[in-house]
């Protein structure tokens, strides 16, 4: 009795491991200017859930570092779809990371994007700019908005007791 109900809690672990594995994605992004050297060096982008669902919270967040120490800045937000500007926005960087950044830092973003927003395939493009207005670093990725799912399929959320 004891050794079904441990077989089945591991399946269950195991199922939900795997379904929140597939509600984030590490994204492929790409320098603005690739020939640039920019102080701050992206090393990840990871957009979660993704798809992104219209109506719910979405997660943005970029693994950085830099040998500077930035206590001040900018991040200017760009997005397109196809073709088309959608959307612009400037945030403070130290909202999104803890001021004074360097070394290896992540800076969050979470949005939570009307309902009426189509679906589709959408780029975003990201300026991170210093004190002084200087472009620190600058990236493109991509990244999806699917249509609203009902709960019972989103990403499911772990809790501890």
């Amino acid at each position: 009795m004891a050794s079904s109900r441990r077989l089945r809690d591991l399946l269950l672990l195991a199922a939900a491991l795997m379904l929140s594995a597939s509600c984030a994605a590490a994204a492929d992004f790409q320098y603005c200017n690739k020939g640039r050297h920019y102080p701050v060096k992206v090393s990840g982008v990871e957009i979660v859930p993704d798809p992104v669902v219209r109506g719910q919270l979405a997660t943005f967040k970029i693994s950085a570092s830099t040998d500077k120490s930035i206590a001040k800045g900018k991040l200017v937000v760009d997005v397109t779809y196809f073709i088309f500007h959608v959307h612009t926005e400037t945030h403070d960087f130290c909202s999104g990371t803890h001021c004074p950044a360097t070394g290896e830092f992540v800076l969050a973003s979470e949005q939570t994007l009307p309902s009426f927003t189509p679906p589709g395939s959408y780029t975003l493009q990201m300026k991170l700019l210093g004190e002084k207005n200087e472009e620190l670093t600058c990236i493109s990725f991509g990244f999806s908005i699917g249509f609203a799912v009902p709960d019972a399929f989103s990403c499911p959320r772990l809790y501890v007791f």
